[in-house]
Formats: C-alpha cells, structure tokens, sequence
C-alpha cells in the first residue's frame, strides 16, 4: 500500500520482499497475486475483498500503511473487511521489531481472518518484511489449515511451521 509506488514513483520493494520470502518458505506450489494499491481506505478494502472472495487467496500479505501518518490506514481497511482479528501477529511483529528501531512502537501491523483468508498487515521496509515473517510465519500454515485452506509445506531449512501433534 503506497501512493508512491502506485503511482510509479518509485520501485516496490516491499511487496518483492514479500514474494521472494514466500519463495524461501514454501515448497508448496504456490500463485502470488501481486497488487500495488495507492493508500485509499476505499480501493484496499475493494482489493482485500477481491483477493478473499473471487480470487480465493488463503493467505493475503500486504506492507505498509502501517503507520501513523494521515494517511496510513492499511489496518482500518484490514479491519473493515475482517470477520475476526487476529492480534497476536501485531503483538509479536512489534516485539521483534523493537529489537532493532525504538521507532516500532508506532507500527500499527495487525492481522485477521476474512472467510477463509489470512490477512497479514507488514509494515512497509522490506528488512522489517523478512524480520517480521519469521516471527509470525511458524503459525500460518496451521492457522490455514484451520480456516480449511491448502497443506503449506514449507523448507523447514529456513522456517520451521508449527502444528500440534495429532492425536
């Protein structure tokens, strides 16, 4: 999410970042469905939706807006379109984040579940992208399978997911 990326001012590193991590984790077969969306509460929740709904994304990724800035708003539009969140991912990403900026506190991630979507807000430098998903990754492939989504196997080489031992 970034006025300036969507309006080509500058490369989108962010969500590259995105998709090269994804790359790394999952040795399922996977599509991205890859979007830069200017920072408008109405055309987020229009994409989120899109991706949810008609697309069938079991897991929608997506970086910045994160912030406090006017108009970072990228979590009131995960929220607007969410039957349920998920705030443990935002409580962990912030952590991990304040290892290395003072400055993460004032990072809004959130995340939360729409359908049988996982939708995970990112904050927006693409370093804070791979320090946050290996915080939050071990739990979304079982986070998925509850909602009902596809298997993730992953290279548990690079990141280890976790699912309780069944009985």
């Amino acid at each position: 999410m970034s006025d300036r990326a969507s309006a080509g001012v500058y490369e989108d590193l962010s969500g590259k970042a995105i998709i090269d991590t994804m790359n790394d984790y999952l040795t399922s077969t996977w599509e991205s469905v890859y979007k830069v969306i200017p920072d408008d509460q109405a055309l987020i929740e229009e994409a989120l939706k899109d991706m949810a709904d008609k697309q069938g994304c079991c897991l929608i990724v997506t970086t910045g807006g994160t912030g406090p800035a006017v108009r970072d708003i990228t979590p009131e539009a995960t929220e607007a379109v969410c039957d349920k969140m998920m705030p443990g991912f935002g409580e962990l990403m912030r952590q991990v984040s304040l290892k290395y900026v003072p400055t993460a506190i004032l990072s809004r991630q959130t995340a939360g579940i729409r359908g049988k979507s996982l939708i995970i807000n990112l904050p927006g430098k693409p370093k804070s992208i791979r320090e946050c998903l290996d915080a939050v990754f071990p739990a979304v492939p079982y986070c998925i399978d509850l909602l009902d989504g596809p298997y993730l196997k992953c290279n548990e080489e690079v990141i280890k997911p976790f699912r309780p031992k069944q009985k």
